[in-house]
């Protein structure tokens, strides 16, 4: 994230209500677009294409396909990419840039194998279980795999700083799903839902092709060493825990009250519940500047405290360390305490307007009613997410494990038994998962500031690891002249 942090200093330094603007739009840009991007494009299709004249099956098998592309693209793709991401910033470290097209295609290979276990399955069975047509089951399927691989690719871009070209990326891909939309059902005559949804399939894949063909053109040479990328999935197994372990927490609650009475069952195979999902949105783009304002943060305040601290720690004073030590964790609570007051005003003005402007269009009854729940749940659940990064940071691995296991659990446990409560209080698990999770990490970074010392200087090893006979561990003797008498005795014999 080093990158949008210069960027955004230079923004700032202007002191203006218009560079504010500027680096807010900015920040928004290089962190959030994409997601606002394939919203726009899909709801312009929709009112362009006349969806609303389709029948009530056609539109919500469309909108559980898309649904379910992305859930479960995120969800297949989450268990490898944090500790692939470890291996790319640590090989550009130690400037071994060959060996980034090896983590690349192999990482590929497992989210591709691993996406392809989940989807094909389910495509057999909505194809011959739901009776849904192959062609609209197939360009299905390989939305779902050209959008895996968007998410999986957009790693190595985000490593490399480019931002920018992936939002890019996005608004061409955008920009040819509409277009290629329009073109398929006023001159070709296709049916709106195929038309919508095969145009989707081709925008993911341009933009999968777009980013895979920049990090072909980054990373030239390869090394065809796979075996240190493997060897990574030993080393740090928690990173691969913490980030499926999040995601999932993110959605468990929506598959909790997918088995309720308010589900909606599509052809056989998709199941959904439309209120809940809704108000899950809502709940979700009411605090998602949360993400904005801590990256923004971060990058111009916190990173340059950690630099500061890493450089005393390496040749400075043990004053020196002291003194840098203490002013690290202070920005840290700082920039939690800045964060929940700033996100918190934004929140509330948004939600306001939610209460007051969506019941005009269309938006009421149960969903506005789930809503303010899951919108102060989705509150806490962004300051955890950063809390997390934190812990990242300090390579507390154990904390984040512990707490997006917390998160995770709490929330299942909380969404089953809000299940049996009124309508106002179904978000009340995701409420109390991401207040646990928030409490668990806190708890550890206030532990990892008291056993910072340790962890830093205490960690290395005077041996290196080997297999092989145990060493002596006499480290050293004292000679009392025991030694001399016994050599002497042996020479007089």
């Amino acid at each position: 994230m080093a990158g949008i942090g210069v960027k955004l200093n230079r923004i700032f330094e202007k002191k203006s209500v218009l560079a504010s603007l500027v680096g807010f739009v900015y920040s928004t840009v290089a962190t959030v677009a994409p997601i606002f991007l394939v919203i726009l494009v899909i709801q312009l299709m929709g009112f362009v294409l006349g969806l609303n004249k389709m029948g009530y099956q056609a539109k919500e098998l469309l909108f559980c396909t898309i649904l379910y592309t992305f859930i479960f693209a995120l969800l297949t793709s989450s268990p490898f990419n944090a500790v692939l991401s470890k291996y790319v910033q640590d090989a550009i470290f130690e400037e071994r840039y060959q060996d980034i097209l090896p983590c690349y295609y192999l990482g590929l290979a497992l989210n591709v194998l691993l996406s392809a276990l989940v989807g094909i399955p389910f495509s057999l069975w909505e194809h011959f279980v739901g009776g849904v047509d192959v062609f609209y089951v197939f360009i299905s399927f390989c939305g779902y795999m050209s959008l895996m691989i968007v998410f999986y690719s957009m790693i190595y871009l985000s490593i490399c700083k480019d931002y920018q070209r992936i939002s890019v990326y996005f608004l061409i891909g955008m920009a040819v799903t509409f277009v290629l939309s329009v073109i398929l059902n006023w001159l070709f005559k296709w049916e709106v839902t195929i038309s919508m949804l095969f145009s989707l399939m081709v925008g993911f894949l341009l933009i999968a092709v777009m980013e895979f063909a920049t990090i072909k053109r980054y990373f030239i040479k390869n090394s065809n060493r796979y075996k240190p990328v493997i060897a990574y999935f030993g080393k740090w197994w928690q990173l691969v825990v913490t980030n499926f372990l999040y995601i999932l927490g993110l959605y468990i609650h929506n598959f909790v009250f997918w088995t309720t009475d308010m589900r909606i069952v599509v052809v056989k195979s998709f199941v959904c519940n439309q209120p809940y999902d809704m108000a899950t949105c809502l709940a979700m783009f009411t605090n998602i500047s949360a993400t904005i304002i801590f990256i923004a943060r971060i990058e111009m305040y916190f990173h340059e405290k950690y630099r500061a601290y890493s450089e005393a720690v390496i040749g400075g004073k043990r004053s020196d360390i002291e003194n840098t030590q203490s002013r690290m964790f202070r920005q840290i609570v700082s920039e939690l305490m800045n964060l929940v007051r700033v996100q918190f005003i934004i929140s509330a003005v948004i939600y306001l307007l939610c209460i007051v402007l969506l019941p005009r269009f269309g938006f009421a009854g149960s969903v506005m009613h789930i809503y303010p729940c899951l919108a102060a749940g989705y509150f806490v659940l962004f300051l955890m997410y950063a809390a997390i990064l934190f812990l990242y940071y300090f390579n507390d691995m154990t904390g984040a494990v512990l707490t997006t296991a917390a998160f995770c659990l709490v929330t299942l446990v909380g969404s089953i038994f809000a299940t049996r409560l009124s309508e106002i209080w179904y978000g009340i698990g995701v409420v109390l998962g991401a207040f646990t999770g928030w409490s668990v990490a806190f708890l550890r970074l206030r532990w990892v500031e008291k056993n910072l010392n340790t962890h830093i200087f205490c960690k290395g090893l005077l041996l290196r690891r080997g297999i092989g006979p145990k060493p002596s561990p006499v480290v050293y003797m004292r000679d009392d002249g025991t030694q001399d008498k016994k050599q002497k005795r042996k020479q007089q014999k």
